[in-house]
Order: C-alpha cells, then sequence, then structure tokens
C-alpha cells in the first residue's frame, strides 16, 4: 500500500506542468521555513527559484534552484557545471530533476565547492510528503493528499 501510494504522488508530480513544478518547489521551501521568489517565465539566466530565510538574500543561506521537469530525461554533468557557474560562498544549490540525474552529474555534485543537493523524483516525493502538512493552500491545490491511517501488525 506505501509503495503504491508514492507510486500515486510520484504520477501526480509527473502530470504537472514546468512552471507548476517550480511552484510545487518553491512552496515546498516555504514550507521549510525560507521565503521565495519564483523567476518569471521565460529565460531565467539558470536559476528558477531564489530563497532565503529573508527574501533578499542578506542572510544566509542563499538557496538557487534549478528546476526540470523531464519525465524520462536525466540531466547530465554539462547542465549541472552550467548551472553551478558563478555561484560562490555562503551560496546553496537544489537542482531538481523528475528524470534524475546521470552518475557523472552525480559525481559533479559531490566535488562541487559549492554546497550542491540533487533531488530525483523519488526525493522529491519524500519531502513533499515529509513537509505536506506545512504547505500553504496554492501548493497543496498542485498536488491534493489526504493523511491516511492504516493499522500497524503486531498490536
Amino acid at each position: 500500500v506505501v509503495e503504491k501510494a508514492a507510486e500515486f504522488i510520484e504520477d501526480m508530480i509527473s502530470s504537472l506542468e514546468p512552471y507548476q513544478m517550480q511552484d510545487l518547489v518553491a512552496g515546498l521551501l516555504r514550507a521549510m521555513g525560507y521565503k521565495t521568489r519564483v523567476s518569471p517565465r521565460g529565460a531565467d539566466r539558470g536559476v528558477d527559484i531564489f530563497a532565503s530565510p529573508d527574501g533578499l538574500g542578506l542572510q544566509e543561506p542563499r538557496i538557487f534552484v534549478e528546476v526540470k521537469h523531464r519525465r524520462n530525461t536525466q540531466m547530465g554533468s554539462q547542465e549541472v557545471r552550467a548551472f553551478m557557474g558563478g555561484r560562490q560562498r555562503g551560496d546553496r544549490c537544489f537542482y531538481v530533476s523528475t528524470g534524475g540525474f546521470t552518475k557523472e552529474a552525480r559525481y559533479e555534485a559531490e566535488r562541487s565547492s559549492v554546497p550542491l543537493t540533487l533531488l530525483g523524483m523519488p526525493e522529491l516525493r519524500a519531502l513533499l510528503v515529509e513537509h505536506y502538512e506545512g504547505l500553504d493552500a496554492d501548493t497543496k491545490r498542485l498536488v491534493p493528499l489526504t493523511k491516511l491511517y492504516w493499522p500497524v501488525a503486531g498490536r
């Protein structure tokens, strides 16, 4: 049942449009306590979402987020390197790819001098479930879920 629920949630996330995916990730960061700015539609110069405690980037961490919503396309090391260009000390980065990442992209992230977290679909789903109660109403509408209590064996 748990595995099937995870699959259904991932299907719901997959059905979102690319800009809805950006809104979902921004809403998730807000639920985690950050203020966010989503880049306007069009050329975003490699940053889809900016987040920080104060929303202005005056307080660390300054979080830069790239969101790629491509179901069957893994992001590679070139995309990761391009995203990390221009990042500096004090910055934190998330790269979200619903298609996942190549082994080379993961290696690139591990050796980055600026902290970079790669979030594929399973990690995104897990964070969404973990922070769902803290999401605002608009973000919850993107992936509407309800809590289900199930008896645990052994009682």
